[in-house]
């Protein structure tokens, strides 16, 4: 194989992992901060992941401009989840506070 079609398989199984199960649960994950609920341990470290995936692939995703608006999409959601997150956070030590 040469380093082309190493690439190429390899974008393949990212491809495959996001959609069937990155997404998905970053979806949920951001349903649930919306709601106003705050993030649990595991959705944490699932946010963690991902946003060290995304530094990992990054690399690859400059060499391949196809992929750079899932790229992106997927970023932007990850800040946004974090975003919320946090804003629900800082409501709750409010409340708790009053």
């Amino acid at each position: 194989m040469n380093e082309h079609s190493d690439e190429a398989a390899i974008i393949a199984v990212l491809l495959r992992h996001f959609e069937a199960h990155q997404i998905p649960r970053a979806l949920d994950i951001k349903e649930k901060v919306d709601r106003g609920e705050p993030l649990s341990d595991w959705d944490i470290s699932f946010i963690r992941d991902l946003l060290d995936e995304a530094n990992r692939v990054e690399p690859l995703v400059n060499r391949h401009t196809e992929m750079q608006s899932l790229y992106a999409y997927a970023v932007r959601l990850y800040e946004e989840i974090t975003a919320t997150a946090l804003m629900n956070e800082r409501a709750g030590v409010q409340l708790g506070a009053s």
